[in-house]
This record gives C-alpha cells, sequence and structure tokens, in this order.
C-alpha cells in the first residue's frame, strides 16, 4: 500500500526518483524499492518523505480506491505528460479526501447528479445550444439572472468541484471526469474569477450534452457555446444589448463582466454568436483587444475568483456532529492541528492561508 501511495505522492510532487532521495538523504534506488513494494521505510524515513512531499503521514496508509475515468482537458495537448501526472495525482488525493469525509455522515451529503431529460436528444446545429441552456437553467431553477456563485450551484446538483493550484501552469484551466460514476470538474484556483467560471460552465457543457452532438458539431466550440450561454443567456444579453447594434461601448462590457462574470472578449462572442453584431465588427474587436494587451488582462478590477468552500464546510458540519474528532479534521483538511485549532477558533483566515 504504501508504495502506491508514495509513487502518487512523488508523482504529485513533480518530482523524479533521484529528487525526492535527495530532499530526504536516500539513493533513487532506496525510493525506488519503496515504491515497489520491495522495502519498507522506517517510521522516521517515512516521516521525512510526508514532509518532503507535503502529505502527513497517515496518507500513506489511506486505501487505493480512487479511478479517474473519461478525463477531458480543455488544453491537455499543450501539458506536458509529467505535468498531466502530477495534476492527475493532486485531483485523486483530493477526491480520496471528499468521499472520505462524506463517507462518514450517516446521509450522504451530496445529491447525485442526474442529467437534465428535457435536453433534446440531438444538436445538428449550434444555435440549438441556447436552446439547451434555457432547458437547463429552467430545470435548475436559475431563470435569467446572474450566477454569483458557479461552484455552489455545480455542487447543489450533484457535481462536484475541486481547485488546483496552477500556478506554474498557465496552460491549465480546468478538467472533467467521472469517479465512481460521479461527475467531478476541476478547475485552477489562481486564475481570475471570470476564467474559472467559463472553464465550470464549459465542462459542464460537456456533462450536459455528452452524447447529443450530430457528428458535424466540434464538441469543444459547442462547449464554449455552452458556457457563454449558462453564464449569460440569450434573453439577458437581448435585454442588455438589444437586437441590434453597429458598436458596443468598452464601458458596456466591462459592466456586463461585472454583473454576470463573463469576460469581455466572452460577451462579445455572446453579441455575435446571437447576431447583435456582425461577425466582422466581433474581429474587428478582438484585434483590437490584442493591440491594447487586453486579451491578456483586461481593464479593470480583476473578477473575484471563485470559492471552493463545500468541503471545508462539511468538516466542520461533521466536526459538529461528532463524526470526527480535531485531529481526523486536520488530516481531512491538509493541515497541522495548530492550525486547524486557529481556524475553528476563528482566529485565522482561510484553509489556504494556512498550508
Amino acid at each position: 500500500m504504501i508504495g502506491q501511495r508514495l509513487h502518487r505522492a512523488r508523482k504529485a510532487a513533480g518530482l523524479s526518483l533521484r529528487d525526492l532521495g535527495a530532499k530526504v538523504g536516500l539513493t533513487h534506488a532506496a525510493i525506488k524499492k519503496y515504491e515497489d513494494e520491495q522495502s519498507a521505510p522506517t517510521s522516521t524515513t517515512l516521516l521525512k518523505l510526508a514532509r518532503s512531499l507535503n502529505v502527513r503521514t497517515e496518507y500513506f496508509f489511506r486505501p487505493e480506491t480512487i479511478v479517474l475515468d473519461r478525463i477531458e482537458y480543455r488544453k491537455r495537448s499543450s501539458l506536458p505528460k509529467k505535468r498531466l501526472e502530477a495534476i492527475e495525482h493532486e485531483v485523486i488525493d483530493q477526491i480520496e479526501r471528499r468521499i472520505e469525509l462524506e463517507n462518514l455522515f450517516p446521509k450522504p451529503p451530496v445529491v447525485p447528479f442526474a442529467p437534465v431529460r428535457e435536453l433534446l436528444a440531438e444538436i445538428t446545429d449550434l444555435a440549438q445550444i441556447e436552446r439547451a441552456v434555457e432547458v437547463v437553467r429552467k430545470a435548475w431553477d436559475l431563470g435569467y439572472d446572474p450566477i454569483p456563485d458557479l461552484i455552489d450551484v455545480l455542487e447543489t446538483h450533484g457535481i462536484r468541484v475541486f481547485m488546483i493550484d496552477a500556478n506554474s501552469d498557465p496552460k491549465f484551466d480546468g478538467l472533467a471526469a467521472t469517479v465512481n460514476h460521479m461527475p467531478i470538474i476541476v478547475v485552477g484556483s489562481n486564475w481570475p474569477g471570470d476564467r474559472q467560471r467559463f472553464t465550470l460552465a464549459h465542462e459542464l457543457g460537456h456533462l450536459m450534452l455528452a452524447g447529443r452532438l450530430g457528428a458535424n458539431i466540434d464538441e469543444e466550440i459547442a462547449c464554449n457555446r455552452f458556457a457563454g450561454a449558462f453564464l449569460i443567456p440569450r434573453k439577458s444579453v437581448e435585454q442588455e444589448l438589444g437586437a441590434h447594434r453597429s458598436y458596443i461601448e468598452p464601458k458596456e462590457l466591462a459592466l456586463l463582466k461585472e454583473e454576470f462574470g463573463l469576460s469581455m472578449a466572452g460577451i462579445l462572442y455572446r453579441a455575435r454568436d446571437l447576431g447583435i453584431v456582425s461577425p466582422a465588427w466581433r474581429d474587428e474587436q478582438a484585434k483590437l483587444f490584442r493591440i491594447r494587451g487586453w486579451h491578456l488582462t483586461e481593464p479593470g478590477k480583476r473578477y473575484p475568483t471563485e470559492k471552493a468552500h463545500i468541503f471545508e464546510q462539511m468538516v466542520f458540519h461533521a466536526l459538529a456532529e461528532d463524526y470526527i474528532g480535531e485531529s481526523k479534521a486536520a488530516e481531512l483538511m491538509k493541515i497541522s492541528l495548530t492550525s486547524f485549532q486557529t481556524i475553528r477558533a476563528l482566529e485565522g483566515g482561510d484553509v489556504a492561508a494556512h498550508q
């Protein structure tokens, strides 16, 4: 058991056998023997390994139960294999702790995901995605208003959302996958909120449109259309911008971004897709965005990042009901007992500040 866990933690940390060996004062051959279960580390060595890999020693004794299926990366082809492995191992660790926590509750704390049955069986035109989004938003009682907390909406409907630190990976936006038939979405924690929200909505598109797209429809383009429409539906766009425009002020785009959490560029795409502006005018604006550097950083305040607070909330729920103690709560949150006690006493910030 320890060997598999050690291998996973090393991959998640992006370390080679030699790198890890150097950190703990062992040869790469010794680390390889541990991973191959040919020898077992002493308790002192295990503690050094845990510290070097930023895990608790309990991690090495957790059973292997998780397999990611049907992984869909938004930008998989541009990520090196080593980083893909590290991302997947990091995601699996988060999922294992989440499932372990959920299993402590007498009744499941998360409702199972259920596809929206009213969706069209086959979508043969991108314009039909507008209707598909309206069906989903109606089924989820979202109306046409902005969605202030997208992660909460997804979690409420049985889609588990995880965040990973992608500061070192500007090419990673997110991924969708299934675990034990449960859908999950992973997004980079460091991106601006509007980029996170588009990624989350894009991955939701993969879940909702799976098996429904005609052979002539590109799935990535379809999911981009779904994402934009989910964040700011057709009726909202038409109400805010009107049926036809020859020009849209950048400040209008900025205000809509602030209200709906979709980037200025994304709103321009929405206006083009709905025939409010011409494709030529949208392309012209895209060129201006590049000249001004707005394709990298849009003007104005950075849209607030999404908050994945469900896991932490469940930890304190379990603690309040005596399903777990403080030590187990700290282990699940991957922080020290002292840090956990500080958070519990409302004397510190969020979990990330203590990791």
